[in-house]
C-alpha cells in the first residue's frame, strides 16, 4: 500500500486505535479512595495528551491551545466519540498523574502488537538513556544544602544527576525501555517507564520482568544491570525451578583484582554457580550473537525516538510527574505509529513520514 495520507486521515487512525487501548488502561489501574468519578474519564485525558504530543506541542500551554481549536476537537472527538473536553485548569492538573495511565497503556499496547505479530518477542533487550533537564544546571553542593545560587534562576528541582557510558554525566531524567530484538525484525517497544536520571536500573527493571511477554526466552542487558537477583528473577521461578529465560548482561566487575585470564574459582554457593553459567553462557558463540542484537536494536532505537519527539537536548517540561506523562505518552505514540505502519504493509519502524503527515 502507498503512504499516501492526509493529516486529518492519519490522525483520526490514530486516535482510533488508541482509545480502545487507553480505556482498557483506565480499567486496569481505575482510580481509588472517596469521592465522584471525574466527569471527564482519564482515558480521554490520555488521548488528549497523545494527539498533543504526536503534534509536538512542546509546553502545555500550546497543548491545550491545539487542542482548543474547533476543527481539532471536532476532528478527536468523531474518532474518539467523545463529547466533553476538560478546561485548562483541569487539563494541567491531570496531566501531572496521567503518566500511571500510560505506564500501563504501553504495556497493554506491547501485548496487543505480540500477538498480532507486529512484534517478536523471544529476544528483548532493556536499557536506560539519559535527557537533559531545563534550565541551567544545579550542581552537588548546592543541591545538598538546598540552595539555589543568586543569579540561577528556572532550576528545575525534580532533576538528578546520572551517568552512562553514551551521554556522560547528566543533569536531568530518565526512561527505561525494554525493546524487541529479533534479528531483522521491527524493534518495538514492549515495556517502559520513565524517572529521574539518578534512577537505579536494577530497581527499575525488577518492576518489569512480570511484565515480560510470555514467549521471552532471551533477555539483553548492559553492565548496569548486572546483579544475582535480577538474573535469578528472570531464569527461576518461585519455586526455584528453571523458567527456560537466560538473562545476557556482562558483568560489573567490583573491585576485583583477580586475573581475568586466570580459570574461574570454584562455586562459592548456588549463587554463584548460577553466576558462573550465565558467564558461560555469554562468552559462547551464540551468546555472542544473541548478546550483539542489543547494540543493533535498543541503543539504536534511543536514538530514533529521541529524534522522532525532539528530545535530543532538552526534556519538554519541569517536574518529574510531568516528564514522567511526556515521555510515556511518547512512547506510547511511537508503538502506534509502528502499528500503524504496519497496517499500510509497512514492515519496519520507519514512521517519520506518519509524523510529518500529522
Amino acid at each position: 500500500m502507498g503512504r499516501r495520507a492526509t493529516a486529518g486521515t492519519c490522525l483520526q487512525a490514530l486516535v482510533k486505535m488508541a482509545t480502545p487501548l487507553l480505556r482498557e488502561a483506565e480499567r486496569r489501574c481505575p482510580r481509588t479512595g472517596p469521592g465522584a468519578k471525574p466527569v471527564i474519564p482519564d482515558w480521554l485525558i490520555g488521548l488528549l495528551i497523545m494527539v498533543a504530543v504526536l503534534k509536538r506541542r512542546k509546553s502545555k500551554s500550546a497543548q491545550f491551545r491545539f487542542l482548543s481549536n474547533p476543527e481539532n476537537r471536532q476532528c478527536i472527538a468523531e474518532a474518539a466519540g467523545c463529547q466533553h473536553f476538560p478546561s485548562r485548569s483541569t487539563f494541567f492538573r491531570r496531566y501531572r498523574r496521567a503518566h500511571q495511565l500510560f505506564r500501563t497503556a504501553v504495556t497493554i499496547q506491547g501485548e496487543k502488537a505480540v500477538a498480532a505479530g507486529v512484534a517478536d518477542a523471544e529476544v528483548v533487550a532493556v536499557d536506560k538513556s539519559l535527557i537533559a533537564a531545563r534550565g541551567p544546571l544545579w550542581h552537588k553542593r548546592d543541591r545538598q544544602a538546598g540552595r539555589i545560587p543568586k543569579g540561577l534562576h528556572g532550576v528545575d528541582r525534580d532533576s538528578t544527576w546520572g551517568r552512562s557510558q553514551h551521554d556522560g554525566w547528566v543533569q536531568g531524567y530518565s526512561f527505561e525501555v525494554v525493546v524487541t530484538a529479533k534479528a531483522g525484525g521491527t524493534v518495538f517497544p514492549l515495556v517502559a517507564s520513565a524517572d529521574t536520571a539518578s534512577a537505579k536500573e536494577t530497581g527499575s527493571f525488577d518492576e518489569k520482568i512480570d511484565e515480560l511477554p510470555e514467549n521471552t526466552a532471551y533477555v539483553l542487558a548492559d553492565s548496569g544491570y548486572d546483579s544475582n537477583a535480577i538474573a535469578e528473577r528472570i531464569e527461576y521461578d518461585a519455586d526455584n525451578r528453571r523458567t527456560g529465560r537466560r538473562f545476557l548482561c556482562p558483568e560489573n566487575r567490583r573491585g576485583s583484582k583477580r586475573n581475568r585470564k586466570a580459570e574461574a574459582p570454584p562455586p562459592r554457593d548456588e549463587h554463584h554457580r548460577r553466576r558462573l553459567q550465565r558467564r558461560k553462557f555469554l562468552k559462547s558463540r551464540k551468546g555472542k550473537r544473541l548478546y550483539a542484537r542489543r547494540g543493533q536494536t535498543v541503543e539504536p532505537f534511543n536514538d530514533w525516538f529521541k529524534g522522532l519527539f525532539e528530545l535530543d537536548q532538552q526534556v519538554w517540561h519541569r517536574g518529574l510527574d510531568n516528564i514522567r506523562t511526556q515521555l510515556l505518552a511518547a512512547i506510547f505514540a511511537y508503538q502506534l505509529l509502528v502499528r500503524y505502519n504496519h497496517r499500510r504493509g509497512n514492515e519496519n519502524g520507519q514512521v517519520k513520514w506518519i509524523m510529518d503527515c500529522l
